[in-house]
């Protein structure tokens, strides 16, 4: 089952992602006031309310406090969540019926809704440890199908989020160290990672030292892992799967099987539009 249910998260994620790099949703925060990374972290965060920086801070685990404090502390002076939460769920809309035209109200896309909202409902009762996907499952639900779906997606990728989050802490990684190591791992390029976070190279290269010293990466040109090292990453992937398969295995693999046929044209037109680089993942 978890192997299903990554595939399944995995296939989804380009349903859910689409909202940090449509035009739309750029266009809506700045209607808000909002410039620069401010609603990138504003829009994820709102469902929480216009908590103080430094909670917005622990929950974003991987990005520089620095560039959090100041975006989140900007953008609570020109607007309020509730109106960042409406303008997300505009610019989603606005997007989705651009890309997908007629297939937004289509059977498939209602039997998608219908089955990731089940898999998102079954732990929406259990939220501790949780912070992220607990303010979002608070959310009202929208009605129309295709929103239903992203809000669906939106629950669980937070939920999944939140366990990574938990895992890595166990793993005793601090939020650079956790992109040092996810470099090191090969999937994304390290300087994608370090200038995405707005880390720079000093604090960085810190913090590759720190993991060199402590048996988690060898001492060579580039990024790799020692043996422990390797293992230790592994066993947070595990874990990360094992605390995130619960909405998967209440609907079941075939329930799953059936979302990955429903949503893969969509996942496809969208990553297509607005992320070619995740069509690999497809």
């Amino acid at each position: 089952m978890i192997e299903a249910a990554r595939r399944t998260w995995r296939l989804l994620e380009p349903y859910h992602g689409m909202i940090y790099f449509a035009p739309e949703a750029a266009a809506a925060y700045g209607e808000l006031g909002l410039t620069g990374r401010a609603g990138y972290f504003a829009s994820r965060s709102a469902a929480l309310g216009a908590v103080p920086a430094p909670v917005v801070v622990a929950t974003f685990y991987n990005f520089n406090p620095a560039l959090v404090r100041e975006s989140i502390t900007a953008a609570w002076s020109v607007t309020d969540p509730g109106a960042v939460l409406a303008a997300r769920f505009a610019a989603a809309d606005r997007a989705l019926r651009g890309i997908l035209g007629d297939a937004v109200t289509s059977p498939e896309m209602r039997r998608a809704a219908d089955l990731l909202r089940e898999a998102a409902e079954a732990v929406a009762g259990d939220v501790t440890g949780r912070p992220l996907f607990a303010a979002h499952a608070a959310l009202p639900w929208p009605t129309e199908p295709h929103l239903v779906l992203w809000h669906a997606q939106t629950l669980l990728r937070e939920y999944r989020g939140d366990a990574h989050v938990a895992a890595l802490l166990t793993a005793g990684l601090s939020g650079i160290e956790a992109l040092v190591t996810h470099a090191a791992s090969g999937a994304v390029p390290a300087e994608t990672l370090r200038t995405s976070r707005l880390w720079s190279e000093e604090d960085w290269n810190g913090a590759v030292a720190g993991l060199r010293e402590r048996d988690w990466l060898t001492g060579d040109a580039g990024l790799a892992f020692t043996p422990a090292g390797a293992a230790r990453r592994a066993d947070i992937e595990q874990a990360t799967d094992e605390n995130s398969v619960a909405p998967y295995a209440h609907v079941g693999e075939s329930a799953c099987a059936e979302l990955q046929e429903l949503v893969r044209p969509f996942s496809r037109a969208l990553a297509e539009k607005l992320m070619p680089w995740a069509l690999a993942r497809q």
